[in-house]
């Protein structure tokens, strides 16, 4: 399945002591950039955060936005972690013990260090917070899924279109490559006099040579096919179809330079119309 890189998904969850609301949103993005907006006693789960993210995400630009609000009428409080803070005293004296100059920790330095302050609340929200990120990963990726899907069945519309013009003009380029070189003959005749048959059938034959677009048109109907199994295969195909995109829009452009008439040039820029378009849309596939 063809996953997008743009997506979005939010909920909240209640606790005793606090609730929890996570949002995760993304773009697209060439690399996969993960940011995150956390309140300050949830900065410690970030790592674990990031790792449930790189696990469902390949590529794009990720936000992941999780906030904590105190019930209402809630009167703030405050828990010390004493185990920690015994063992940050102990540390202390052994070091000022060896080195006697060393300053003391200030009380500003202790409340700050990490895991001091709220011990149980934060353990209980730092885990109910990864549980609530896991949950809006799980839809977040299915809007991902859904979009993706929109996604392939544009590229397979698109592509069915390309291979129904390109099974149109093939029968027709021996006629319009014959029409061309009748008036090229003519034109030659013109400007020679009509006394140099050979050199005009040598000149014809150049010709015949630099407008022939077999090659053109049988690459376009391989990348065409590639598509196809690519969009089939799924999976994170972004990088791919962009690079087929650009073979296809050389083989359309060739095509258009080699044009013997209106009808093949009208191709070619039809071509060229639904490849954007198709490239377009590609550049929000994983």
């Amino acid at each position: 399945m063809i996953t997008s890189m743009t997506g979005y998904a939010a909920a909240t969850r209640d606790l005793p002591t606090a609730s929890l609301a996570a949002e995760v949103k993304s773009v697209n993005g060439r690399f996969l950039d993960v940011q995150f907006r956390l309140s300050e006693e949830l900065r410690a789960v970030e790592p674990a955060l990031r790792e449930l993210i790189q696990a469902r995400v390949g590529r794009g630009k990720v936000e992941c936005r999780v906030s904590v609000t105190p019930p209402t009428g809630a009167a703030p409080s405050i828990s010390v972690n004493e185990g920690l803070l015994a063992e940050l005293a102990q540390a202390s004296r052994k070091i000022r013990a060896a080195v006697p100059d060393a300053r003391p920790l200030s009380v500003g330095e202790v409340l700050h260090w990490p895991g001091v302050l709220g011990d149980d609340r934060s353990a209980a929200l730092r885990e109910a917070c990864v549980a609530l990120v896991q949950k809006v990963l799980e839809d977040f990726a299915a809007t991902r899924s859904r979009e993706g899907a929109k996604l392939a069945a544009m590229l397979t519309e698109r592509a069915e279109r390309m291979k129904s013009l390109l099974a149109s003009i093939q029968p027709k380029l021996p006629e319009a490559i014959a029409a061309y070189e009748e008036k090229l003959t003519a034109r030659l005749r013109e400007v020679l006099g009509g006394t140099d048959e050979e050199r005009i059938r040598q000149e014809i034959a150049l010709y015949g040579v630099k407008a022939d677009v077999a090659e053109e048109l049988n690459r376009l109907g391989a990348h065409l096919e590639e598509v196809h199994r690519v969009v089939r295969a799924g999976g994170a195909v972004g990088k791919r179809l962009d690079f087929l995109m650009q073979e296809l829009n050389r083989e359309a452009n060739t095509l258009g330079s080699k044009s013997v008439s209106k009808e093949l040039s009208d191709a070619s820029l039809e071509f060229k119309l639904l490849i954007e378009q198709m490239r377009e849309q590609i550049q929000n596939i994983e």
